[in-house]
C-alpha cells in the first residue's frame, strides 16, 4: 500500500504537472493530452535506471515513486519522494546513461534545493492552488477524466505554471550536482553531456517554439561544453551501458512506440527487423489498430521463445478482454499474476476480467484478487471501482457502497465519497471495521451539520463534533 507520505506528494506534484487524465491498467492509446500511465514493466526499468542515482543522493529509492506522464513533449522532473518522467524524453533519449543523465540532473536540482520562483506564486495563492491542483491530480491517478479535468481546469494554474522553471545558474549547478551523482553511482557522465548537446539547437529558438524541458531549464553551448568537460575527467566517463540495460532501454522504448505512435510503429519496426523489441512493438501496434488476430499471432511467437515472461502473458490478456473474448483472457492473466505476484496492476487486471463473468466462484475469487491488489495500493481507484461491481454483482449492497465511497474518495470527489459511505453505513453491520471505515470516510469528506448529527445521533461520533 502506498503510503500517506507518498500520496501526499502527489498534491506537491500538481504544481509540476499539466491537465492529466489517467489510462487504466496498462498503456494509453494515445497522446493527444498528457496522460498519467501506469504500466509495471516500465515502471520496473525507470527504478532500475533511478535507483542507483537516487542512492548516489542519499535518498532510498523505494520511497521514489516514479510516474509516467505520456505526452509527446520533452520534459522530467523531481520532486520530494517522486520523479516524473515524459514518454516523449524516454523516446528522445538513445541510451540507458542518457536516461539516467537527465534522472541525475533532475535529482541534482532536488539535491541542490532549488524550487520554483515563489513571487508569482505567493500571490496567485499557494495553498489554495496546491489544493485543487493535487484533487485533479488524484483523479487522473485514480481514473476520473471529467474529475481530473474539472478540478484542474479550475485551478488557475496555466499562467502559474510559466513561473517554474530555473536559473542558468541554477542549471549549471544541476549539471555539476548530477554529474557528481552519476560519477559516485559508477555511471558515466557521458550520457548527460551527449543527451544536452543532442538539443544545442533549441538556444536558437524562440521560447514558444522551443521543447518545455528547455524553457523551464535553459540551455546555452557554454553550458555544455563546461559540463562536457567536467565529465571527460571523471573516473567513470568510460563505463558502458550493460546489455541487459541496452535490451530493456530498447524494449521500453518500443512498448510506447508501439502503444502510442501505432501507425508509425509499424512502419518503424518493419517486418524485416526480427529483434525482439521491433516483434513487440508490432504486436502492440496491431492491437491498437484494432487487429487482434495478427497482434496474437505476434505475441504467441514470442511467448513460444519467452513462456516464462509475465508481460508478454498480460499483454496477451489485455487483447483478449479487450475484443470481448473474456474467458479466454483469463488463463493468459492468470499466467502473469503466476510469474509476477507482487505486481498489483497484473492482479487488477485478473480481477477485472473474473468479476465480467457470470460465475459466482469466479466473482468471489475476482474480489480477493482486487483486495490483494490493494494491500499494495490502497488508493488505487480503478481497483475500488471494480471492487464495487464485484461487489454488486454478489448483492452485497453495503460493500458495494463502501467501495463506490473508496473510490470517489480516491478521485477527490468528496461530495460523492460521503454520499456513498453514508449509504454504505446504512447497509453494513454497525461497529465493524467497514462501518467505520465508512464513518471515517463521511468525517473526513467534509460533511453536512445534518450529518454530523445523525452520527452523533447513532454514538459513533461525540456530541461535541456536531459544529
Amino acid at each position: 500500500m502506498i503510503s500517506p507520505a507518498r500520496s501526499f506528494c502527489r498534491f506537491l506534484l500538481a504544481a509540476l504537472l499539466t491537465t492529466s487524465l489517467v489510462a487504466r491498467p496498462g498503456l494509453a492509446a494515445a497522446q493527444d493530452k498528457e496522460t498519467l500511465i501506469r504500466d509495471t514493466e516500465i515502471e520496473e526499468i525507470l527504478h532500475k535506471d533511478a535507483e542507483p542515482i537516487l542512492g548516489a543522493a542519499g535518498i532510498d529509492p523505494k520511497s521514489v515513486q516514479i510516474l509516467i506522464v505520456g505526452s509527446k513533449d520533452l520534459n522530467a522532473f523531481a520532486a520530494p519522494r517522486v520523479m516524473g518522467v515524459n514518454t516523449g524524453l524516454i523516446l528522445q533519449t538513445k541510451t540507458p546513461n542518457e536516461l539516467q543523465g537527465v534522472m541525475a540532473h533532475e535529482v541534482g536540482h532536488l539535491a541542490a534545493g532549488h524550487v520554483a520562483r515563489s513571487g508569482e506564486m505567493t500571490r496567485a495563492g499557494m495553498k489554495p492552488f496546491l489544493l485543487t491542483m493535487g484533487l485533479g491530480l488524484l483523479a487522473g491517478l485514480a481514473g476520473s477524466g471529467d474529475a481530473a479535468v474539472g478540478l484542474m481546469s479550475s485551478a488557475g494554474y496555466f499562467g502559474t505554471l510559466g513561473v517554474m522553471g530555473y536559473s542558468r545558474e541554477q542549471e549549471a549547478r544541476a549539471d555539476q550536482a548530477g554529474a557528481t551523482l552519476l560519477d559516485k553511482a559508477g555511471l558515466s557522465g557521458k550520457g548527460l553531456a551527449d543527451f544536452f548537446d543532442n538539443f544545442r539547437y533549441q538556444e536558437v529558438f524562440d521560447e514558444a517554439r522551443r521543447f518545455a524541458y528547455f524553457r523551464s531549464h535553459p540551455l546555452s553551448s557554454d553550458r555544455i561544453d563546461s559540463l562536457r568537460t567536467r565529465v571527460e575527467h571523471q573516473p567513470h566517463y568510460g563505463e558502458v551501458d550493460s546489455a541487459a540495460a541496452t535490451a530493456e532501454h530498447a524494449i521500453m522504448k518500443a512498448k510506447l512506440d508501439g502503444f502510442l505512435n501505432p501507425q508509425s510503429a509499424i512502419v518503424k519496426y518493419a517486418e524485416t527487423d526480427k529483434s525482439y523489441p521491433a516483434r513487440y512493438a508490432r504486436a502492440i501496434a496491431y492491437y491498437q489498430m484494432r487487429e487482434p488476430d495478427k497482434a496474437l499471432k505476434q505475441i504467441d511467437a514470442l511467448l513460444q521463445e519467452q513462456p516464462d515472461n509475465p508481460y508478454l502473458w498480460e499483454l496477451k490478456g489485455q487483447v483478449l478482454y479487450e475484443f470481448g473474448r473474456t474467458k479466454e483472457a483469463e488463463a493468459p492473466q492468470r499466467r502473469s499474476v503466476q510469474l509476477k505476484p507482487e505486481a498489483p496492476l497484473l492482479h487488477v487486471n485478473l480481477g477485472q476480467t473474473l468479476i465480467a463473468q457470470d460465475d459466482n466462484a469466479k466473482v468471489d475469487e475476482g474480489i480477493a484478487e482486487l483486495k490483494k491488489a490493494l494491500t499494495w495500493e490502497g488508493d488505487n481507484a480503478e481497483a475500488w471501482r471494480l471492487l464495487a461491481q464485484g461487489y454488486d454483482k454478489r448483492g452485497q449492497e453495503g460493500l458495494a457502497r463502501l467501495a463506490t465511497a473508496e473510490y470517489q474518495f480516491n478521485i477527490g470527489d468528496m461530495t460523492q465519497a460521503r454520499i456513498f459511505a453514508m449509504r454504505a453505513r446504512e447497509k453494513l453491520p454497525r461497529n465493524t471495521p467497514d462501518w467505520r471505515r465508512a464513518t471515517d470516510i463521511v468525517l473526513v469528506s467534509k460533511p453536512s451539520k445534518d450529518d454530523l448529527k445523525e452520527l452523533a445521533r447513532e454514538g459513533a461520533i461525540a456530541q461535541s463534533q456536531v459544529r
